[in-house]
């Protein structure tokens, strides 16, 4: 039996996001009453510029007072689209305080404070959900927080940037450079005229401490993540890669360590097989792969930013609140039982391709084989190219940490026969 009385609705934020969120909401009105038992009515928009012209949208619910609206006290459920740390933290919490659940798709607030937000939401007995703060319209955090929770995540490996892949990709079919490719990124709408935040990680190292949180049970916030951009990425990297039947992707990694005991998140550039379900992902879209003890591995993919495909995330969230809402429920809150320590990236095991440039003489192999072989540093394989006394030496290694592989190369850099180390890139997937 379907309630009269509707769920009311603010919308903080009215960009690409909120927009799609408010033409959703009025064009299948009659769905989501279905599906959460009672009519949604969008009570108010909160924006910055109160004279753009907003189709679909009564201006009689527009206002610049974001903190009026959610103080009304008559709010189900706040929709937070505007992003950044603050106003969205404050809006938040008084949202919780004036009886609103929220859903958000802030991926920078919910990595920085994701634990003061859900010890907020939980005081006041309200929901807080936010599906669309990772990769998009793809479900990820529902089946992490849910689906899986019987089981033990041990990785989450993804690429959960979709201007990263397009600009990677780009270099990887075309062979274009790397400023090339951002710039034709830019030209399609795909990059931000400061892609930043995009190019340099940040964006995808807030999204994998999410994914960490969730998977591992665990408080894991930025700062706990390491990052490392794909700026510096090469056609030649490209073409190392190919000679390897590799490709290179900026993946986010969220792994247990072998003894259980620990955590890591990073971000970085790294090869990866084709025969990976990673390395097809084209374009702009985004994958992450999941590997559990029972479930065995499983892979979600599709588009993972754009104003209706977040908003589809957004509106499936707002259909779980609105039916908690019904029933005087709450879902799932924050779990974080494990407490699990986050270790350094020092700790972190995996394999390496390095590329150096050596004098081309009799004994550099040797040279640099034993530096190696005092850092506990295993060599998988090595190529060595060179002519008028110059040459290229290529070491892939076996499974090192980064802090062997890190006092490795210092070392290497101290050979009269090394004039340089060209590039240093992971290898993950195997």
């Amino acid at each position: 039996m379907m309630r009269t009385r509707p769920l009311k609705v603010a919308l903080l934020g009215c960009g690409v996001v909120g927009s799609e969120v408010a033409r959703i909401m009025t064009t299948h009105a009659d769905d989501l009453a279905a599906r959460i038992g009672a009519p949604v009515e969008l009570a108010g928009v909160a924006v910055r510029r109160p004279d753009k012209v907003r189709e679909g949208i009564d201006p009689a619910l527009v206002t610049t007072d974001a903190t009026a609206l959610v103080k009304r006290g008559d709010l189900d459920i706040v929709v937070e689209v505007i992003g950044g740390i603050e106003p969205a933290r404050t809006l938040i919490t008084t949202a919780f305080e004036h009886g609103a659940s929220v859903v958000s798709a802030n991926k920078a607030l919910l990595a920085q404070d994701g634990a003061a937000l859900h010890a907020a939401a939980g005081e006041h007995g309200k929901d807080l959900y936010y599906e669309a703060a990772v990769a998009g319209a793809i479900p990820l955090i529902r089946p992490l927080r849910e689906s899986l929770a019987g089981d033990k995540v041990n990785r989450v490996l993804g690429i959960v940037n979709g201007t990263t892949n397009f600009i990677l990709d780009k270099m990887d079919t075309t062979g274009a450079g790397y400023q090339e490719a951002l710039d034709e990124a830019t030209a399609l709408g795909y990059a931000e005229a400061d892609p930043t935040a995009d190019v340099e990680g940040f964006d995808a190292a807030a999204k994998a401490a999410i994914l960490a949180g969730i998977a591992f049970h665990t408080r894991v916030r930025l700062d706990d993540v390491y990052r490392e951009g794909m700026s510096e990425v090469t056609a030649a990297d490209f073409a190392s890669a190919k000679e390897m039947g590799c490709t290179i992707k900026l993946l986010a990694i969220c792994e247990r360590a072998e003894d259980g005991a620990s955590v890591t998140a990073r971000v970085h550039p790294a090869m990866i097989p084709l025969s990976h379900p990673l390395a097809s992902v084209r374009g702009a879209y985004n994958a992450v792969f999941v590997e559990s003890d029972a479930s065995g591995q499983l892979m979600f993919y599709g588009p993972g930013a754009g104003g209706a495909p977040t908003a589809s995330a957004v509106l499936g969230d707002l259909v779980a609140v609105g039916r908690n809402r019904i029933s005087g429920t709450t879902g799932p809150g924050e779990s974080a039982y494990a407490a699990l320590p986050v270790s350094s990236m020092g700790e972190v095991v995996t394999r390496y391709h390095i590329s150096l440039d050596v004098a081309d003489k009799p004994g550099v192999l040797a040279q640099v084989a034993t530096v190696f072989a005092e850092h506990g540093v295993s060599i998988d394989t090595v190529r060595q190219q060179g002519k008028d006394g110059e040459a290229s030496l290529v070491v892939v290694t076996h499974r090192a940490s980064d802090a062997a592989l890190g006092g490795t190369v210092e070392a290497l850099r101290k050979l009269d026969t090394v004039r340089g180390v060209a590039s240093i890139m992971r290898v993950e997937g195997e």
